[in-house]
């Protein structure tokens, strides 16, 4: 299970941190990320990490690039998305996800690779 919480409404410029608490299993090896939702629009890939025996890799969508980071703490089995510089675009329904995709397969981009999801959580962005 996936537990997703910290949206709310911020102004454009401004930080959120989002948090997603995994329970029910072990999501270490998993791989764990962010979607988000806007409304009228599909659901699109934000951020994802995956510890691998190099270390964390993690990939990031081009348009929260420099913008957002993610980080993960297998410890407390949480992943944590970190939103800087937020703009009206950002605006949507944030959702994490997981799914076991290991090295060497890439660590995927598109929603129906991932099996485990959580509840949204709203991130709203005034101008």
């Amino acid at each position: 299970q996936l537990q997703a919480s910290g949206g709310g409404l911020v102004q454009a410029g401004g930080s959120l941190r989002l948090s997603c608490a995994a329970s029910g299993r072990t999501f270490s090896t998993f791989v764990m990320g962010w979607f988000r939702q806007a409304p009228g629009k599909e659901r699109e890939f934000v951020a994802a990490v995956r510890r691998s025996r190099s270390g964390l890799e993690s990939v990031y969508a081009d348009s929260v690039k420099g913008r957002f980071t993610i980080f993960r703490d297998n410890a407390s089995n949480t992943v944590s998305l970190q939103m800087n510089n937020l703009k009206p675009e950002d605006t949507a329904v944030y959702y994490c996800a997981a799914d076991l995709i290991l090295p060497p397969r890439p660590i995927a981009t598109t929603r129906e690779e991932y099996h485990y999801w959580g509840q949204g959580t709203l991130v709203t962005v005034s101008s």
